[in-house]
């Protein structure tokens, strides 16, 4: 039975095994093992997770399947890059789900979760980066409404990458 929650600092360390796991299952095939390891050093230590998790301008979200971690997703209510209007808006900075749960409606119900915890806040507007070379990714927001509005770097390790911005009204 999958449950949906918000993250507690008692969760750092599994979410810090899941992010990492789940960003080199996605990403390691397309980069250097040096920028791997570096991004994922710089990114997801239990110290982060727990500095993430107690940040009150973010909030993570977990999806978890009778104590196992399925899926987590990451949002932000801090930063807004120029080419989004509502400065108000919040970014789903991480959503990454397990690949045996691929294909199971995880993902979908980790979106909903986002964007009702976005609207929860009174927030209109939200908006996320995905990497211009995961078509899988792009169709999965697109879905969701979400457009494109704009470009960002994104840095794995010493490779700057290029995010699509995409956003969408709530």
């Amino acid at each position: 039975m999958l449950s949906i929650r918000e993250a507690e600092v008692s969760d750092a360390q599994r979410l810090s095994l899941l992010a990492e796991t789940t960003f080199r299952a996605t990403f390691a095939a397309s980069n250097t093992a040096d920028d791997m390891e570096s991004h994922c050093r710089n990114t997801y230590s239990v110290a982060i997770q727990t500095a993430e998790i107690e940040n009150p301008k973010m909030m993570t979200i977990l999806v978890e399947d009778d104590q196992q971690l399925a899926a987590y997703a990451q949002l932000r209510f801090d930063q807004v890059p120029d080419c989004i209007a509502d400065k108000t808006a919040a970014e789903i900075q991480r959503l990454y789900v397990v690949d045996a749960w691929h294909g199971q409606g995880v993902a979908q119900a980790l979106m909903n979760a986002c964007l009702e915890a976005i609207a929860g806040r009174g927030l209109k507007t939200v908006w996320l980066g995905v990497w211009e070379h995961n078509p899988r990714a792009i169709k999965f927001y697109q879905k969701f409404g979400f457009a494109e509005v704009g470009e960002h770097v994104f840095p794995v390790g010493s490779d700057p990458q290029r995010d699509l911005v995409l956003a969408k009204t709530i």
